[in-house]
């Protein structure tokens, strides 16, 4: 049998074709416009992820023999607000996961209704990309169109909706509104009344790899495809990619260098760090995760590269970097603000400590090494929670950089295991429909069979040495310059 996964991006979305045995037959990817309508905010139109996607199914699909076609799984960019009117139209752009704009409305949520209320809610509490604030601002800024919602849903349930024409949403995704009650897997009556919405309006919550419908009647038709196609609920980005890196079952570890980057650590067990600095999430398996999140991570080197350099020959600009250990130059990648661990939407990118002699190689060398650094931010709050982590996989675009590898590497002091796959959460969503449809038992089975350690880069005693020296004077900085942020 085959299974479609789909990897619901910020930039682009991206379906890719899996057999039974986790090989991937093919992959498409469509991009669509990202719109700043101001400075800081973020949005897209749902419908151009829905026709993009339609069109990407047609392609992905045109080769093969569609009646070995059983499911239908997504990963997807997470937090974002889409709402539906009565007459199932989208009622405004949907707001994303990397929009700044709900500063007071996530002010309100932490210091009004206060943190320790929101933990106690939510296992999280609020960062200004979450879900609920932005119904907040929503509510206080267009109340005509907030007025108008009949369903609040995520981006990639909006394909799914879309699919099936069921409303749905599975918990790992979920989790990252600020409105499920993550440990107990029910929405918070609290949150719900904070915000102003109703159970009616949320979707039905399903676990990631459990059918939700099948695909509607006329898409089959349209597709070719048999009217007996499953979708499954699938997952947010970080758990789908999880999945897809076989980041399941208890004491696991994944970092993701995409757009965003997370440190992701599976667990069998629900847990929480007294400083809510990562978030505390269902997990794609059934089970639990902790996550810490920074909104820039491979986008930092794309912006340098892109922006400043003015070039596309990244893997050129890496070649000239030896140095490694002993750059004299920092960067804070903090380009669209900060989630984990500072929850500072006002953060800006910072360069520090240029000289006459600075190098073009050094400026390079600093984003991919401050993009490290803050990851390890996020480590350092799992260790101090007890979590002993030895190694991770590694998956997204600038996973492709051995260079930065090697650099996540030493500045973790981790084992980094990179798998045959790099296809990150469009695989984790195919695994995930072919566990909905019956082909494996459990989405740990699935990611033993199918995830495959190619090769695995070793942290060198003497660069862990540097690093971490490095790495000490990093922490500094953000403490140092964070009022300077509130100025700005």
């Amino acid at each position: 049998m085959l299974y479609i996964g789909i990897d619901l991006g910020t930039s682009a979305v991206k379906l890719l074709l899996m057999d039974e045995s986790g090989k991937i037959c093919n992959v498409v990817s469509k991009e669509y416009p990202l719109y700043f309508p101001h400075p800081g905010w973020s949005e897209q139109e749902p419908r151009d992820w829905y026709e993009q996607t339609v069109e990407g199914i047609r392609e992905l699909t045109a080769g093969c023999d569609k009646s070995q076609i059983a499911g239908i799984g997504c990963g997807g960019q997470m937090h974002g607000l889409v709402v539906l009117d009565e007459n199932d139209e989208v009622i405004r752009p949907a707001i994303l996961w990397n929009d700044g704009r709900t500063g007071k409305e996530t002010e309100y949520l932490n210091q009004v209704i206060g943190k320790e209320k929101l933990s106690a809610y939510t296992a999280n509490i609020a960062f200004a990309g979450f879900t609920a604030p932005k119904i907040l601002w929503m509510k206080e800024n267009e109340p005509d169109n907030f007025a108008r919602i009949r369903k609040i849903m995520l981006p990639k349930d909006y394909l799914a909706y879309m699919l099936s024409g069921v409303f749905c949403t599975d918990y790992s995704d979920a989790s990252g509104m600020l409105l499920l009650d993550v440990e107990h897997k029910r929405w918070s009556e609290e949150m719900m009344e904070i915000c102003g919405v109703t159970e009616a309006q949320l979707p039905k919550l399903y676990e990631s790899y459990e059918v939700v419908g099948n695909v509607k009647a006329d898409l089959a038709e349209t597709f070719g495809f048999t009217k007996e196609i499953k979708v499954v609920a699938g997952a947010g980005d970080n758990a789908a990619a999880a999945v897809g890196t076989g980041t399941v079952g208890d004491g696991m570890c994944n970092i993701s260098l995409g757009t965003s980057g997370t440190i992701f650590i599976s667990s069998s067990s629900f847990g929480v760090d007294e400083n809510n600095a990562l978030h505390s999430f269902d997990h794609a398996d059934g089970n639990y995760h902790l996550m810490g999140c920074m909104l820039s991570a491979a986008s930092c080197n794309k912006w340098w590269m892109d922006e400043i350099l003015r070039t596309k020959e990244y893997a050129a600009e890496q070649e000239r970097i030896v140095k490694l250990g002993e750059n004299q130059v920092f960067y804070l990648p903090y380009l669209m603000g900060e989630r984990s661990p500072h929850n500072d939407p006002k953060a800006r990118a910072t360069f520090i400590g240029m000289t006459m002699d600075t190098t073009r190689e050094e400026m390079t060398q600093a984003v991919l090494e401050g993009v490290a650094f803050g990851l390890r931010d996020s480590l350092e709050v799992a260790r101090k929670l007890g979590i002993q982590i030895e190694r991770t996989k590694i998956c997204g675009g600038g996973a492709k950089s051995p260079l930065w590898k090697k650099i996540i590497a030493n500045v973790m002091n981790l084992k980094v295991d990179v798998i045959e796959s790099e296809e990150g959460p469009g695989y984790g969503g195919a695994i995930l429909a072919a566990v909905g449809c019956g082909s494996y038992a459990s989405v740990e089975e699935a990611a033993e069979k199918l995830v495959k350690i190619v090769e695995t880069v070793e942290p060198e005693d003497e660069l862990v040495d540097k690093y971490e020296e490095r790495y000490q004077k990093f922490r500094k900085i953000y403490p140092a310059v964070k009022e300077l942020f509130q100025l700005l």
